[in-house]
């Protein structure tokens, strides 16, 4: 059977809604929910159905908002230090332990005299970071977020203005050498520079 051009419309529009509801990144649910209301808001044009076009509308603006908020520079984002062998970091870093290794393939539990912050949105966790101290060099050994938040740009706002965390504590410098192309690509983006196979950032500069 033949479906008409205003069925596939709707067929489209809840393809892009169901899709939505597969996303695990907020930001990409949002953007996809985003795209699927106003494709429903169409639908309804083409219907008519006022009904449709009310709901779908009012979503939008909503997926809108929350988008403008995600991206806003006011965001709630945070990074709290933490014992290097306090349970609730251990706990984190165990529970996410399959994702972590797909960007740090060899990361071992923190030392006892490592540097480490938990990385918050909104005030929950949202992510970790362990590094070792070397005078005034923290030497990354971990950057994580979890999967839901990395279209959150936190790692722009940790090595932009959350980078006070790192001069506080006596750092003037942070270098790591990425175990993964992804990783890698993710620091050069936030603001690192390749020194001969090493990424370093220079702090307050």
């Amino acid at each position: 059977m033949l479906l008409s051009p205003v069925e596939l419309v709707g067929y489209l529009a809840s393809a892009l809604v169901v899709a939505s509801l597969a996303m695990t990144s907020v930001v990409r649910l949002r953007i996809v929910s985003l795209v699927g209301s106003v494709v429903f808001v169409a639908y309804g044009l083409l219907l008519p159905s006022v009904p449709i076009i009310l709901t779908n509308f009012a979503v939008a603006v909503l997926n809108l908002w929350f988008l403008r908020k995600e991206f806003s520079a006011n965001r709630d984002l945070g990074a709290v230090p933490i014992a290097s062998d306090a349970p609730f970091l251990l706990d984190f870093l165990r529970s996410h332990e399959a994702d972590i290794r797909t960007f740090h393939p060899g990361f071992q539990t923190p030392a006892a005299d490592d540097f480490a912050l938990v990385l918050t949105r909104d005030g929950m966790p949202a992510g970790a970071l362990v590094g070792t101290p070397e005078g005034g060099t923290l030497r990354l050994r971990l950057d994580y977020v979890m999967h839901a938040y990395r279209d959150s740009r936190i790692g722009n706002w940790l090595y932009g203005p959350g980078a006070k965390v790192f001069t506080d504590a006596g750092f003037t410098t942070l270098a790591t050498k990425p175990a993964s192309e992804a990783l890698r690509n993710y620091l050069l983006g936030v603001g690192f520079t390749d020194r001969d196979g090493q990424l370093v950032l220079q702090l307050g500069s």
